[in-house]
């Protein structure tokens, strides 16, 4: 199919610069434009291609001014980056939609099935399940017993959610995703361990999104609960009775240890490791590798590890690299 750049703005609620009637047909990321394709530039890094791009239309913001002359015929937006990814949602939409139960696919006689639903060769379904309207499930995901499955959810190839877990509407769960593991619960019992039998479930809120690979463990006794509108990159670890507030991210190889409570909005970057049984406040801030040892007050940013205030850290880490000078100078003095 093909639209105009005077259709797109319209759709995108922007303004064209240049020619409204000239076709695009596909998407491309801006260094390698070709005709017929439409970029978009919202990172400033990017900006020299926008002169040399050989795509037909590029989104820019509202505010773009451009230094040399441009041939492609630009969209001008309020948010380059949120209208770049409309148009990508859009494109997806317009795919063939994926409905209807495979032949292929194991399914208990109680499962309930809301219409429009897709599941795919290979997947198994167990007694109790419930999936609601317009979801997708992939080839060789698993869904254990009584689990419930809210509307237009998508659930990627080889997932497995156990027993109880519950999602909401439009959750996404990316491929080696497992739900509802048991929690790492062992008690000392002379020189071994016994097993705390994990007897809890997992609940996903709507609008939330996990990447590949990661893990939810089940709750002890009670959820564990990742509220509306998380988003978790792959790689990650969420232990038992973990609860993460609403429109918190959390980026790739990150872990969080049981019954840790962590507020709405939060940012916290890769590989940072949070300890059991702690309080991390609204809207906290937390740098890439920092471990976490403590309670985390509202609007904390922080960083290291353990890690404390990121103006003290950055403060003593200038201090830390100039170490073995001082040591040097320190030793000449005293010789």
């Amino acid at each position: 199919m093909e639209f105009s750049a005077q259709q797109i703005a319209d759709m995108l609620q922007g303004q064209v610069d240049g020619n409204p009637e000239v076709k695009v047909h596909n998407l491309s990321k801006i260094e390698e434009g070709s005709p017929g394709t439409l970029s978009f530039l919202a990172n400033p890094q990017y900006t020299p291609y926008i002169y040399d791009t050989k795509a037909s239309i590029v989104i820019v913001a509202e505010d773009f001014k451009a230094e040399k002359p441009i041939t492609a015929t630009l969209i001008r937006v309020a948010d380059a980056y949120g209208a770049f990814a409309k148009l990508l949602e859009a494109y997806n939409s317009m795919q063939e939609p994926e409905t209807g139960i495979s032949e292929q696919a194991n399914l208990h006689d109680s499962v309930q099935i809301g219409e429009e639903v897709y599941i795919a060769p290979g997947c198994q379904i167990e007694a109790g399940v419930k999936i609601g309207k317009g979801t997708k499930i992939y080839s060789n995901t698993v869904i254990g017993k009584d689990c419930q499955i809210g509307e237009n959810c998508l659930i990627h190839s080889g997932v497995q959610l156990y027993r109880q877990t519950i999602l909401g509407a439009n959750v996404s769960l990316h491929s080696g995703v497992i739900i509802g593991a048991d929690g790492f619960g062992f008690a000392p019992k002379g020189s071994e361990y016994a097993k705390v039998p994990q007897i809890g479930n997992v609940i996903l809120e709507d609008g939330v999104e996990i990447g590949a690979n990661t893990t939810i463990d089940r709750a002890t006794l009670g959820s564990t609960i990742i509220r509306k509108g998380v988003k978790l990159d792959n790689l990650i670890q969420i232990g038992h009775n973990v609860e993460i507030g609403e429109n918190t991210v959390i980026a790739a190889q990150a872990g969080v240890a049981g019954s840790t409570k962590i507020g709405a909005n939060c940012m916290i970057g890769g590989q940072v490791g949070i300890a059991g049984h702690l309080k991390i406040g609204a809207r906290v801030k937390i740098a890439a590798q920092s471990g976490i040892m403590n309670d985390i007050e509202d609007d904390s940013v922080i960083m290291g590890s353990p890690a404390f205030a990121v103006s003290d850290y950055r403060k003593s880490y200038i201090y830390f690299r100039k170490l073995p000078k001082v040591i040097r100078e320190l030793q000449q003095k005293l010789k």
